[in-house]
């Protein structure tokens, strides 16, 4: 089986050749610099269509073959539709014939969002070689866990050798270091064959700031009457923005139909400058529906800080509108709260009740539903979720922000109340939201997530600057000496520390916690998931000096779930109804249900039917 996404950028292999195409309004005199296997570059000189094209086909253009565009003022710049940079981001492109690569996962059809259990990995610190490759080898010990979808933090090709995957430039090409496009293929149908969906994480809130080299060529492709975080805010709604909205409605389908993955991760679109008719995010899902999701499952889940439900809406036959579901920060902020003790910065905003926090997150999705937010300056933030499914909820006790975005990349088992953080967990996975994992969460790794780049030399130093200034304002890091402690992100031991150390998984206590675990997920797969495509609303919940307390309607059931996150045992006097599915910490006594301090008791009921 071949897969092919045909688009109008970059290199296409056809029997006659290779068509290059690059959108260029603003330059004239564009040349093609060829350099076909084992010989020298040919310059071309491309041809300049009036709707601001460059197009050129060379018949004695093959795969394998180099190629880069030379702009009037002597920039040489790579394909920004680049299949593969094997040199990096500054260096030529590589034409690649995606025709040439036989798929063996003809029958994969996906699988229903209800089932998903999610594990965020970043494929360079996810094993010691941090390549594709190694990454399959370890696919099996996902599946027989319990996971069943794979999300891979950002592929699209960063400048150096190693980052997080949110400075990438050429958004079509997988970055290098992790392999070739084929070793990304091969992954994709290894996953397919255990059972696990792919998901990719995509950047279309900005470019990183080193290699992007569509300011030189396109200035077109940005609006720098907005701003964002990182700089001039792409274009999506002013002149010339239907080319640049196809260049990532493209790129979205590209990565499902060219490599086969079962859905994307949007980051951050409340940094989307787009105030179009359409949302580009509503586009892009009409896209998908109209292409790859007419034969299969294509999930579209989003990072967006606006809490804005009328994203994740749903259609008379419960289909997602827009996007299948959302990361849920509401519910870590109030778990890290409730763990940790910790109030600074955002937390600030969950430190008022975080079992109350955390009940309400797990029942009705979003804690801010329009509510003021004292750390955004009073200003509402969010709308109303409880029409909502629990399964527009991607949920987690922390990512590879919440855990690198600290100055030593602490996870929250290093740094919470034990009792508490395992209490939460199982809540989360016997919950009916869709729960996520960041790798190495199942095995309480010890090992740190930083934050890591390789930048070039000056913009390294700014970086490194920048990131130990940030940290200033807190008590800990007052004084210069505190802050030079901070790892430098361009430094290459930052990134091997935060490497997974897979031997742990196999001592103690790593190999109770993978136990542990492994029955919780167990018991979702066996007893929640048969039901959870019947769960269409939001649950009911209560929470009383640190007890909490939740329902939800599933298909033909009633979820109960009961746990004491204070710091007292307490007696209810009634256990929840219907068949115990999970108890810990909890006994029936003569008062009723003791539950010690972090006791979880779950149960199922059946529902009457009228």
């Amino acid at each position: 089986m071949k897969r092919v996404h045909a688009m109008p950028f970059g290199a296409t292999v056809h029997g006659g050749g290779v068509d290059f195409a690059l959108w260029a309004p603003s330059a004239n005199d564009i040349l093609l610099l060829h350099t076909p296997a084992g010989a020298a570059a040919v310059s071309h000189a491309m041809q300049r269509g009036a709707d601001g094209w460059h197009r050129l086909t060379l018949a004695d253009a093959r795969d394998g073959d180099s190629y880069a565009y030379r702009l009037p003022n002597g920039t040489t710049m790579p394909d920004p539709a680049s299949r593969f940079n094997p040199q990096d981001v500054h260096k030529p492109s590589q034409v690649v014939d995606p025709g040439r690569f036989e798929w063996t996962d003809a029958e994969w059809r996906g699988r229903p969002w209800h089932e998903a259990v999610v594990y965020e990995l970043h494929v360079g610190t996810f094993t010691e070689e941090g390549t594709f490759n190694a990454t399959r080898e370890r696919l099996r010990e996902l599946a027989e866990l319990g996971v069943t979808a794979i999300e891979l933090m950002p592929l699209a090709d960063f400048p150096g050798a190693r980052n997080w995957g949110y400075d990438g430039v050429l958004q079509f090409a997988p970055d290098a270091t992790y392999g070739t496009p084929d070793d990304l293929k091969v992954l994709v149908a290894a996953a397919h064959a255990l059972g696990l969906m792919v998901l990719v994480d995509v950047v279309y809130n900005h470019f990183g700031p080193e290699g992007n080299y569509l300011h030189a060529c396109c200035p077109e492709f940005f609006n720098a009457a907005e701003r964002t975080p990182w700089g001039s805010a792409i274009n999506f709604d002013g002149a010339g923005s239907r080319t640049v909205r196809d260049f990532f409605i493209h790129n979205a389908l590209y990565w499902v139909e060219e490599f086969h993955v079962d859905g994307l991760r949007m980051d951050a679109i409340h940094a989307i400058r787009d105030t179009s008719p359409k949302h580009i995010v509503q586009e892009i899902r009409e896209a998908l529906d109209a292409g790859p999701a007419r034969e299969r499952h294509v999930h579209l889940v989003l990072e967006n800080d606006a809490n804005q439900a009328s994203m994740l809406a749903r259609d008379g036959s419960d289909r997602p509108i827009a996007a299948t579901a959302q990361w849920n920060d509401d519910l870590h902020h109030a778990v890290h709260t409730l763990a940790t003790g910790e109030r600074d910065g955002y937390y600030e905003d969950y430190a008022d009740d975080p079992p109350a926090g955390f009940a309400r997150s797990l029942a009705e999705g979003f804690i801010y539903q329009g509510q003021r937010s004292e750390f955004r300056g009073g200003e509402p933030r969010g709308e109303p979720s409880t029409q909502l499914p629990p399964t527009a909820f991607v949920s987690y006790l922390q990512t590879h922000d919440q855990v690198g975005n600290r100055a030593f990349g602490e996870r929250i088992h290093s740094l919470g109340d034990p009792v508490l953080v395992r209490a939460a967990f199982a809540c989360l996975l016997l919950s009916p939201h869709v729960p996520m994992f960041f790798m190495g969460d199942e095995f309480a790794a010890s090992s740190p997530f930083l934050y890591f780049c390789d930048f070039g030399p000056e913009l390294a130093s700014a970086v490194a600057e920048g990131r130990r200034a940030e940290f200033g304002g807190f008590a800990a890091f007052a004084d210069e000496a505190a802050r030079a402690r901070i790892p430098d992100p361009n430094a290459e031991e930052t990134f091997l520390a935060s490497k997974l150390r897979w031997r742990e998984r196999g001592t103690q206590p790593h190999f109770a916690r993978l136990c542990e675990v492994k029955q919780l997920l167990d018991v979702r797969h066996r007893l929640l998931v048969p039901h959870l495509a019947g769960a269409h609303r939001a649950g009911n919940h209560r929470a009383e000096e640190g007890v909490i307390q939740l329902d939800w309607k599933l298909g033909g059931k009633r979820l109960h779930l009961l746990s004491n996150l204070g710091t007292q045992p307490a007696v209810q006097a009634a256990a929840p109804p219907g068949a115990v599915i999970y108890s810990a910490r909890s006994a029936a006594d003569a008062k009723g249900l003791r539950l010690e301090r972090g006791a979880v008791h779950a149960t199922l009921e059946d529902m009457v039917v009228d």
